[in-house]
């Protein structure tokens, strides 16, 4: 067998294929689940990954109210931010931030898991979360996944 005959694949725009995904959120783990999620938006899956083409799935997340935390994190853990402002640190808990917008939550934890640079922010974009089951993206034809079933 040559093995100098064989060439490295590399994926462009042109040539990725990308799907929709729908992920049921009831009763896991936030941060395992944001794992995962970070995962499949990256195409960390496919075997045609690359790493600096957006090359991973449009996951759409329902049911985002419905996601556990475990221990006393729901009180315990702080998100910080910083206005910009003398003075102008702000924080804020789980909790308040499920009460207020259960999307925010997921979609922070899925942000902070994925790359600090153009290609995250683009990654970001191809998430989609909903409080509840229903979701608009019926035309898209998504396959629903199982997270438990992927390493």
């Amino acid at each position: 067998m040559n093995t100098l005959s064989y060439k490295t694949i590399s994926a462009n725009k042109a040539t990725v294929q990308k799907e929709w995904v729908v992920v049921d959120a009831t009763d896991l783990v936030l941060g395992r689940m944001g794992s995962k999620v970070a995962k499949l938006l990256r195409g960390k899956y496919k075997p045609s990954f690359t790493p600096h083409v957006d090359c991973g799935d449009n996951v759409i997340v329902i049911n985002a109210e419905k996601v556990q935390l475990t221990g006393n994190k729901w009180n315990d853990r702080v998100y910080l931010r910083y206005t910009g402002y003398p003075g102008g640190q702000r924080e804020i808990t789980p909790a308040k931030l499920m009460a207020k917008s259960p999307d925010k939550l997921i979609r922070k934890v899925v942000k902070g898991m994925l790359p600090k640079n153009r290609l995250g922010a683009q990654l970001l974009r191809n998430l989609h979360v909903y409080a509840g089951a229903e979701h608009p993206h019926e035309a898209q034809q998504p396959k629903v996944i199982d997270l438990n079933s992927l390493k």
